[in-house]
């Protein structure tokens, strides 16, 4: 009997201590954040326009935040769905691909000129003939990434079936999609509202805008630690455009930038209802 004891007693710790290890390492937080984003512009322009929210997001924090940018929105979607990333700045098709994919949270939307909502909108050349959605018929078109089906699905939701246009390119980033529409290669094109407004000064005009819509935002992988999650969000939340360090950092990500504001899925329906044609494209 004491041999059996003693032999229960050796063989306890060996038993329980792989559990143990396991319980303790499932509660212990990141120990670094790493922050994704889709591709918006070219890799060193924005890591220029994110690395002062990585800097802030890490001394108030009090831990690493590294810069994890990614070339395409399917990438920038698939890191933060699986965990690649702990964070990542999004366009509300890739938040809803990366919801459907993983699950991920919303921590906050951008506010852009203090409203919390955008558009996207369809340029022309100030000088062009064009003057109303139908006047696009028979006429090429610049688009940005593929996967950015909320584009198409707004220049349809205008009345412009994309087989009535003579021919449609994806051209990358908005001010790619400007400067073709600026130099004549396309009739026209479909930017951000703010893009819009920066080249209506060098020559664009705006034919169209789309209902508001919910904004970019910054998403949370789907298990990750819920105080730690809070924690984030209220980081967002305080930083408040009427100081200038703050504004400083909220303006090097968009310039039209003004603050974060709280959200909810819901908030994401709209634009799940006009890319709903869509999803099935590859």
């Amino acid at each position: 009997m004491k041999l059996k004891f003693k032999l229960m007693t050796f063989l306890l710790p060996m038993m329980l201590g792989p559990l143990h290890s396991s319980n303790v390492a499932a509660q212990t937080p990141t120990s670094e954040l790493r922050f994704g984003s889709v591709a918006m512009d070219i890799p060193a322009v924005m890591h220029r326009r994110l690395t002062p929210l990585i800097k802030y997001l890490s001394e108030t924090l009090s831990m690493p935040v590294s810069l994890k940018l990614s070339p395409n929105m399917p990438s920038a979607v698939g890191e933060v769905a699986t965990g690649g990333v702990e964070l990542a700045y999004l366009t509300p098709v890739a938040y809803i691909n990366a919801y459907e994919k993983g699950k991920v949270s919303l921590v906050v939307k951008t506010i852009t000129e203090g409203h919390p909502a955008f558009q996207l909108m369809i340029v022309v050349h100030k000088d062009s003939p064009i003057r109303t959605i139908d006047d696009l018929a028979g006429k090429t078109f610049a688009f940005g990434d593929k996967a950015a089906i909320l584009q198409r699905a707004i220049v349809v939701n205008a009345g412009m079936p994309l087989e009535k246009l003579s021919s449609y390119k994806f051209i990358g980033h908005y001010d790619n999609i400007a400067q073709g529409v600026l130099s004549g290669d396309f009739a026209a094109g479909i930017v951000k509202d703010t893009t819009a407004v920066a080249w209506e000064k060098k020559g664009l005009r705006v034919l169209y805008s789309s209902p508001e819509l919910p904004p970019y935002n910054i998403s949370a992988k789907a298990d990750m630690d819920g105080v730690l999650l809070e924690k984030i969000r209220r980081a967002f939340l305080a930083l408040d455009p009427k100081k200038p360090q703050h504004q400083e950092i909220i303006s090097a990500l968009d310039p039209s930038y003004t603050g974060f504001a709280a959200t909810s899925d819901a908030e994401y329906d709209i634009v799940r209802k006009l890319i709903a044609p869509f999803k099935g494209e590859k």
